[in-house]
């Protein structure tokens, strides 16, 4: 477990905290854009891009489309771009299955607010590290997450385990996190961990707090345990690949 250092605790409202770290080679086993590829690399949080009150709303949104399904284990995923609804130990396309009461749920403001969201998290990572938001397009997966204190019931719901954006996934260059919940408040244990030689650099979840960084080894991280209440969250990532971005989700 090593020693624990608190990057961002749950009761302080940081309006930018940023710690630069050397790149892995990770980046150099593919292809490689001028002005977009990580040549600075670190990890940032801010309180001050998405506000208390917009995280509520987006809450809602996740709430009323997970509503719809939820996992039999304790982590559950919906993804506004490509359907992707967990139910029971599986998944099903959210647009197929419930085809035009998604009108029901869902609203066109929703999605207005998640793509304002979206971009003013872009431009703040493009600001910390440098380069043009017009150069980063956002990635699959994009979605929303549910976890609460139940047992995994596949290897889906265990989602704990140590790893790497950029091996997991590829096309991920930065990743973000934009918690919907309060640490403490609404549920217990899912700090967020980067874990690094020698010692462990948490994030306090915090209501409109987002956290963001290359998505390379040099963030190796995982997610603790919640042990009681449920914590939810929504992770948007962001690739240099033109080819493999996807556009916004619409209704």
């Amino acid at each position: 477990d090593g020693v624990t250092e608190v990057l961002a605790h749950r009761r302080e409202s940081l309006r930018d905290k940023f710690v630069e770290i050397p790149c892995s080679e990770d980046y150099d086993s593919h292809k490689r854009f001028e002005g977009c590829t990580p040549r600075k690399c670190g990890r940032g949080v801010t309180d001050a891009v998405i506000t208390r009150e917009e995280a509520e709303r987006i809450r809602r949104i996740a709430e009323r489309g997970l509503s719809l399904g939820g996992s039999d284990g304790g982590a559950s995923i919906l993804d506004l771009h490509s359907g992707a609804l967990s139910l029971g130990k599986h998944f099903v396309n959210l647009y197929r299955y419930f085809g035009d009461k998604i009108q029901d749920i869902f609203t066109e403001e929703d999605f207005a607010l998640y793509r304002d969201v979206r971009q003013r998290i872009q431009q703040r990572i493009a600001q910390a590290f440098g380069i043009s938001s017009a150069s980063m397009y956002l990635t699959k997966p994009t979605f929303f997450s549910r976890i609460n204190s139940t047992e995994a019931k596949t290897t889906h719901d265990e989602y704990w385990h140590p790893h790497v954006d950029k091996v997991t996934y590829g096309s991920f260059d930065y990743t973000s996190l934009l918690y919907l919940s309060d640490y403490t408040e609404d549920f217990g244990g899912g700090r967020f961990v980067f874990m690094d030689a020698g010692s462990n650099k948490t994030v306090e979840p915090r209501a409109g707090r987002v956290s963001f960084f290359t998505s390379g080894s040099e963030n190796l991280h995982r997610v603790e345990k919640v042990h009681w209440g449920t914590r939810y969250a929504i992770t948007i990532s962001f690739t240099c690949n033109p080819d493999h971005g996807i556009g916004d989700p619409v209704l």
